[in-house]
């Protein structure tokens, strides 16, 4: 298949001037950088609106803008829930993180663990963020990269080459400030592109449509029910995950995790710093939220134009290249006949608002539903004959497969063009934290000999392309997941609650010494792995239920460490904290009875434990003096 015939020239115009101008502008924008307080930190030139952008851009990937309206399409708005916890994460890190990293002056989060604690532990920490972010970097380059090879007939392998390169140019030539220059304007063209896919998806929609009837059918279908109030601990997306587990999980990549910290690093001031947190933590929210309507949008226009029963190309061609073709196609003939019917039932509720016809609408997509998860059984079965990888879950393709089909020639490649520049922005911000963390907080740090500024510059550069070049090769052998948003959070999930939980530790416990934090995340990181493999990975590759959804694990990991790192000095905390310390025993080991005898616990259970902690926090803090 040749490539070039999917898009049309001004397709092909549109998306390689928008990329090269971006990659150029960045490098011409900081050829100039000398030293390497230039390099890593942008010179602390960034204002409050830079800092913003940048942070927002370095979260939102490709993934986001591919992943997130095909789970808006298949599974409604409740995910926005996800993204409850960042505004709270925003004003904790505005108050305590910002002012301890400017005060340090560090180059790195890191860093601050070295002096609280001790090398070991500072290296610890920089190791286990090393190793989720530099798995995330792949999965950045290789979500967008397997998707469109999907739909477009591109190859894989040189896509990922193609995005990995692009991104490595510029990061490798300016650093930190070409990350945040580029960034900009990344997010002017997402922004831009996706307002006007959203306008023309409400104007393809049928005349007298308008958007509240569109909202009105998405309701009807259930695809508006943004918050639940559920406590259910294996329920993926609950407004309790999103603030409790979503807090920790955002306290952890905006506070600790580098590719985050560096964007805010290079802040002129305290001030520029805090402002450019709060524009993200008040953007964040009705972004995500955006993004999610787009998808809703999409559903509704394809209640009016017909769908395929999978959007993913490639499972459809091995359909019907297999020995189920026919039931495929009985499967086709069901999804067109029952597509006739609702568009029917939909037009006599929007005619009468009679809400009888809710119900209606709603069998109609439960009967939808199973001819899709029909669909997805057989590609399955030929997935396990031919003995191939096959994704069958399509919410990756569902955005991507609108755009090919029904946007006009030009924003076809503006879209593409949005896609790869968030993968490209992400990928920078992380491939530039990869290469700080590794140049200061292993390299400088563990050097026998003093180095120079020209010279960390220098190394600075080659670990950015050694981390660009590792970041290509896992992407060129990843596997898709259920689904790739996801993946990178359940990666992140895995690690950044341990991370956070020392530096709570570093912040607010004094009598916490470097050992008891050094054994505590060894423990808390195995005992993390093992529950994630034995108690979610596996009992989902049998069909059952987590005993946790990934979500919960970034308080499981923060709480853990804490408390191990406590009782290991037990003797030498206070009576009032001893006695805290036993009411968390208690506590914990009643949500650890109830999670086995009925895979749930109590909303209060965990509230109280987290005020337990911070009582703790309290009695122990120390900070106060060493920060005046």
């Amino acid at each position: 298949m040749n490539p070039f015939e999917k898009l049309a020239w001004l397709d092909w115009t549109v998306l390689i001037v928008t990329l090269l101008t971006i990659v150029l502008y960045g490098t011409w924008k900081t050829r100039k950088n000398k030293n390497v307080q230039d390099y890593l930190k942008g010179g602390n030139q960034s204002k409050w609106w830079t800092i913003g952008l940048s942070v927002m851009a370095t979260q939102a990937s490709a993934i986001t803008f591919l992943s997130t309206p095909g789970q808006a399409f298949h599974s409604g708005m409740g995910f926005v829930q996800f993204y409850f916890g960042v505004p709270i994460a925003m004003v904790v890190i505005c108050m305590v993180f910002i002012p301890l990293y400017h005060r340090l002056n560090v180059y790195t989060a890191y860093e601050y663990l070295e002096s609280r604690f001790d090398l070991k532990t500072r290296s610890l920490t920089a190791i286990l963020f090393l190793i989720q972010r530099g798995l995330a970097a792949g999965i950045t380059i290789f979500a967008p990269a397997i998707i469109l090879s999907a739909i477009l007939g591109w190859n894989l392998t040189m896509l990922n080459i193609i995005i990995g390169t692009l991104v490595i140019i510029y990061t490798v030539s300016g650093g930190t400030k070409a990350v945040s220059v580029t960034q900009k304007h990344q997010m002017a063209v997402i922004f831009t592109g996706m307002f006007i896919a959203f306008f023309l998806i409400i104007s393809y929609l049928p005349d007298g449509i308008t958007f509240t009837k569109a909202l009105d059918i998405a309701g009807a279908s259930g695809k508006m029910d943004v918050l639940d109030f559920s406590f259910d601990l294996d329920n993926r997306y609950t407004f309790w995950s999103g603030i409790i587990g979503g807090s920790f999980l955002a306290l952890s990549y905006f506070g600790t995790d580098q590719s985050q910290v560096q964007r805010y690093l290079s802040g002129k001031s305290i001030k520029e710093m805090r402002l450019g947190m709060i524009f993200n933590g008040l953007l964040k929210v009705p972004m995500q939220f955006f993004i999610l309507l787009v998808g809703i949008m999409v559903f509704v226009f394809y209640q009016f134009n017909a769908s395929p029963v999978n959007f993913n190309p490639i499972a459809i061609e091995a359909l019907e290249n297999s020995a189920y073709v026919e039931e495929y196609k009985a499967l086709e003939k069901q999804q067109e006949k029952l597509f006739n019917n609702k568009k029917t039932i939909i037009n006599k509720y929007l005619e009468t608002n009679d809400k009888k016809y809710t119900n209606q609408i709603a069998v109609a997509n439960e009967t939808e539903t199973k001819i899709r998860q029909d669909t997805r059984n057989l590609i399955e079965r030929v997935a396990n004959e031919k003995d191939e990888k096959i994704e069958t879950n399509d919410k990756d393709y569902v955005f991507i497969h609108f755009i090919l089909n029904n946007l006009p020639k030009g924003l076809i490649g503006l879209l593409l063009a949005v896609i790869l520049s968030a993968a490209m922005s992400s990928t920078a911000s992380e491939l530039n934290a990869l290469a700080s963390t590794t140049s200061m907080d292993l390299y400088r740090r563990n050097s026998k000999v003093s180095i120079s500024d020209e010279r960390m510059v220098t190394i600075s550069k080659l670990f950015t392309l050694a981390w660009g070049i590792l970041a290509i090769l896992i992407a060129c052998v990843a596997n898709l997941f259920d689904n790739l948003i996801q993946l990178v959070n359940t990666i992140g999930s895995l690690f950044y609650g341990n991370v956070l939980g020392i530096f709570l530790l570093a912040f607010f416990y004094k009598k916490v010494t470097s050992r008891s934090v050094f054994s505590a995340a060894i423990i808390t990181q195995i005992l993390l792995f093992a529950l994630y493999y034995f108690g979610i990975f596996k009992l989902e590759e049998l069909g059952l239920k987590p005993i946790v959804s990934y979500l919960w694990l970034n308080f499981i990991g923060c709480i853990l460490v804490m408390y191990l790192a406590l009782v290991f000095v037990v003797r030498k905390i206070d009576f009032k904290s001893k006695l805290l310390l036993f009411l968390a025993s208690a506590n914990i080991f009643k949500i650890i009875y109830d999670i086995i005898d009925s895979r749930n616990t109590s909303l209060y259970l965990i509230l109280s434990l987290i005020v337990i902690f911070v009582l703790i926090g309290l009695i122990n803090n120390s900070n106060k003096e060493e920060e005046k």
